[in-house]
């Protein structure tokens, strides 16, 4: 059955065809500006540990937090908004974050979280260019529960309160004027100024808050990531780890974390290349069972460094060691087993260079005393660059 095709005219069916468009106009285009990272943290309603956190590994700007009474259907230790204090101008910026509907209306406290989207909105200073400097402080607004839901609804706002006082007669009094005039109505107007009484109020505010928030971070004391520096050597006797207190925190940390595991395999290859890894972030690979190579007159290498660091230094190839070979043993002098031998396998030499630069020579000191108070007393080891072409 042949189908009938329907006749179209051109300007009508070109009108409703569909427009192609190229990536480019399909693409979002979002301004570039300096305060993204503080408008990501009042969008998305970092609590203020968090908060401080982002803003510190992304920005160079001094972060610090200012505690203001929460308000209805708030959520209590996110940030609310975000003060900026310019410094070259005094002037301030404003990134708050408002909750719209999926419409654009603003939304009540009302409303559900998962109906509610919450956008960024800059004023004040930097509203149109949202340049910042480095010399700028950011101030996160942070809502609690404090002492001020306790006073009159005149204390808890912010800035001063302009009150009016009006002092009407009574019906009775307006009857005795039959003129028709009627006496004036006074009115007293007071300005009240409430930030002293609440600076005081968030003074005790501030620090039961600082008590509170011990209190919920008990349970991070065991956690060696997360707990303060000064329980680290608490947590490592609790398994007969002995710490070294003169380490780099993050180090300490790691080896606390990593404790049992490497009181169990102590001594052994994994053992020795973990415990390296941690102190050192050196690359090493032990090579069990692997026998130096002997000297052997008119074939070794003449070396002048009397350590490692100073072999290393010099750049001299690796030397040949004194010792008896299996095929030369005798009953006065017998063979030494191979499992009294290993090597210490560096990364190449000038990757090495590159990843340490001056301090080269003390990481290679570093693993040398990491690996020799970490081997079993009776086996020796060499240390070896890889001379592969990685």
């Amino acid at each position: 059955m042949r189908r009938r095709r329907v006749p179209v005219r051109r300007g009508a069916g070109a009108a409703n065809l569909p427009v192609l468009r190229t990536a480019a106009e399909l693409s979002r285009h979002e301004p570039i500006s300096d305060l993204k990272y503080v408008e990501q943290v009042v969008s998305i309603q970092y609590p203020v540990a968090a908060a401080r956190t982002y803003l510190q590994r992304n920005m160079a700007n001094v972060v610090t937090y200012k505690l203001v009474e929460a308000r209805r259907g708030e959520q209590v230790g996110s940030v609310r908004e975000v003060e900026i204090r310019h410094a070259n101008s005094g002037e301030r910026t404003w990134v708050r974050g408002e909750r719209v509907l999926a419409n654009g209306e603003p939304a009540s406290f009302f409303v559900p979280d998962h109906l509610v989207t919450v956008q960024a909105r800059v004023d004040g200073a930097g509203a149109k260019a949202r340049n910042l400097g480095v010399d700028d402080e950011i101030v996160l607004h942070v809502p609690v529960r404090g002492y001020l839901r306790f006073l009159p609804g005149i204390y808890q706002g912010e800035g001063p309160v302009q009150a009016r006082e009006v002092e009407r007669a009574r019906d009775t009094a307006l009857a005795r004027y039959r003129s028709g005039e009627l006496p004036e109505v006074r009115s007293i107007e007071y300005d009240l100024d409430e930030d002293p009484l609440r600076r005081t109020l968030f003074v005790f505010q501030h620090e039961m808050t600082t008590v509170t928030d011990q209190i919920d971070h008990l349970v991070d004391l065991t956690d060696p990531l997360l707990c303060d520096a000064k329980f680290l050597p608490w947590l490592a006797s609790w398994v007969g780890f002995e710490l070294d207190e003169g380490l780099p925190v993050h180090q300490q940390r790691e080896l606390v974390r990593r404790a049992i595991r490497l009181m169990r395999t102590r001594g052994t290859r994994l053992g020795i290349e973990e415990m390296v890894r941690v102190l050192t972030s050196a690359p090493v690979r032990v090579e069990e069972r692997t026998v130096p190579k002997g000297a052997v007159l008119g074939q070794a290498h003449l070396i002048g460094g009397a350590t490692v660091v100073q072999r290393y230094q010099r750049g001299e190839p690796a030397g040949a060691y004194l010792f008896t070979p299996p095929q030369a043993a005798t009953a006065a002098s017998p063979a030494r087993k191979p499992t009294s031998f290993f090597t210490l396998r560096l990364e190449p030499r000038d990757r090495f260079q590159n990843r340490f630069g001056e301090r080269a020579a003390q990481v290679l000191r570093r693993i040398v005393n990491v690996v020799s108070a970490e081997k079993p007393s009776h086996v020796q080891f060499t240390i070896r660059f890889d001379e592969r072409r990685q």
